[in-house]
């Protein structure tokens, strides 16, 4: 799952023919806690003193986001907080229509805010959001974010083939070159898996890839369907290192004419097929159905559908294997995300997943949350992305820029805090009695390949 352009103009729009601020030698951790503002956003209009009533609204947001260890301070320099730990970060807002349009929707107008330089954030985006998401798990925000008429529409809302498509362009095929700006040589824009934490991320997501297969026990001559393949990574090394054959579906013509020249150049387009099309029109027989990062884009009211896609196309000894970021009850994704980075997302809880597999009569064989190993991919994001604005600034402009600062921040908070899972669920049909007696093939004894400067 990955943002989306949204309202950010690109200086260099991307062809159709294209896909989809720290220095450098600083550790993570300080590149981390630093992210906070652009030195190129905007200079605020003079404003007129806060009254009494706008302060009282930011003190009424903030208990009803469980008085979170954070400050505000106002355009005229009002420090207001309500938490009675020292803070952690600070936001500051720079003019009183910011504050009020947040008071409609908290989300979506601080995300705005901050992507406009309308808000700053002192302290760390990271650290901001950490303490944000503390607070709102000792209280419910129901009410106040008005979930239930925003789930309500989301139900309303049909993630049809056109929809998906529209949704999957507008963060995906915003120019493959942004991409490789920070994601791993590969391009693989999904949590990775650090069997050793320090792994680096090029590692991590090999090891990622190697998990996903053991679990559905790949072996040669295999035949495996994938639904949504992104650039590629998983089909080619499942092809490379396991022998199977693989049918890949994606509808980002700019990642899949990535995977295709790639597969091309590595001499594997006999072992892999991918195909620009839907998962809804996934035909034939496999012996292993695996997605990676897609049921996001699903839509909740097609999970049923999913099913009897994986239903009609799993053999009777098949396995799957559906890698999904999630949450611990269901939930309705945040405004500011959903309108301005995923249209149409939706990260379910282990019950709606359950709406895919009960109705086919799946056996769920395996279940593992894996958050904390996406929270530290963020990170590495986040650093690689930070270490590289020159580049992007030659590409988007700052609003741009602030946008994707701010999504990759919020995201490492998520997964640190829990607000966010990711969860990797394997199943069978449910009489197959082809599985693994025990977990032991999931975790070989694997030697660590010595990294530079270390003693073998």
């Amino acid at each position: 799952m990955n943002p989306t352009n949204s309202e950010a103009t690109p200086r260099h729009a991307p062809s159709e023919k294209q896909s989809g601020d720290q220095p450098a030698g600083k550790d993570s951790q300080s590149m981390l806690h630093e992210v906070s503002v652009s030195s190129a956003s905007p200079v605020p209009s003079p404003q007129s003193k806060s009254t009494a009533f706008d302060r009282w609204l930011m003190r009424t947001m903030l208990k009803q986001a469980g008085n979170p260890e954070i400050e505000v301070m106002l355009w005229d320099r009002s420090v207001i907080t309500t938490s009675p730990a020292p803070p952690r970060a600070r936001a500051v807002i720079h003019n009183r229509s910011t504050l009020y349009k947040m008071l409609i929707d908290p989300s979506l107008y601080f995300g705005d805010g901050y992507s406009q330089g309308l808000i700053e954030v002192e302290g760390g985006l990271v650290a901001f959001h950490e303490a944000i998401d503390h607070g709102t798990h000792e209280v419910d925000t129901k009410h106040f974010y008005r979930d239930g008429v925003r789930s309500s529409l989301a139900w309303l809302k049909r993630n049809t083939i056109d929809a998906a498509r529209s949704n999957i362009h507008h963060h995906y095929d915003i120019g493959n070159e942004f991409y490789q700006l920070w994601l791993d040589e590969q391009l693989a824009y999904t949590c990775a898996y650090f069997a050793d934490p320090e792994m680096s991320l090029e590692e991590a997501q090999i090891a990622k890839m190697d998990h996903v297969c053991r679990k559905v026990g790949l072996k040669a001559g295999d035949t495996v369907v994938e639904a949504g393949c992104g650039w590629g990574a998983l089909a080619l090394h499942m092809a490379r290192y396991y022998g199977v054959k693989v049918r890949a579906f994606n509808i980002s013509r700019e990642q899949l004419a990535y995977a295709r020249d790639r597969a091309q150049r590595e001499g594997l387009t006999q072992q892999v097929e991918f195909v620009e099309d839907d998962w809804r029109n996934i035909t034939g027989s496999y012996d292993a159905f695996v997605s990676v990062g897609m049921l996001e884009h699903v839509g909740l009211k097609n999970y049923r559908r999913l099913g009897e896609v994986i239903a009609g196309c799993l053999s009777s000894q098949g396995r799957g294997l559906i890698h999904s970021i999630g949450c611990n009850s269901p939930r309705t994704l945040d405004s500011w995300t959903t309108r301005r980075i995923f249209p149409g997302a939706h990260v379910p809880s282990l019950s709606e997943m359950m709406l895919i597999f009960e109705p086919q009569k799946f056996s769920v064989l395996d279940v593992e949350n894996i958050r904390l190993h996406y929270a530290k991919t963020l990170e590495h994001w986040l650093q690689r992305y930070e270490q590289n604005l020159d580049q992007v600034r030659e590409m988007f402009d700052e609003k741009f820029i602030r946008t994707w600062r701010l999504y990759l921040s919020a995201s490492v908070a998520a997964f640190r805090s829990g607000s966010l899972q990711l969860f990797q669920v394997v199943f069978t049909k449910g009489d197959n009695n082809e599985i693994p007696w025990t977990r032991a093939a999931l975790y070989p004894e694997e030697r660590r390949q010595p990294r530079q400067g270390e003693q073998t």
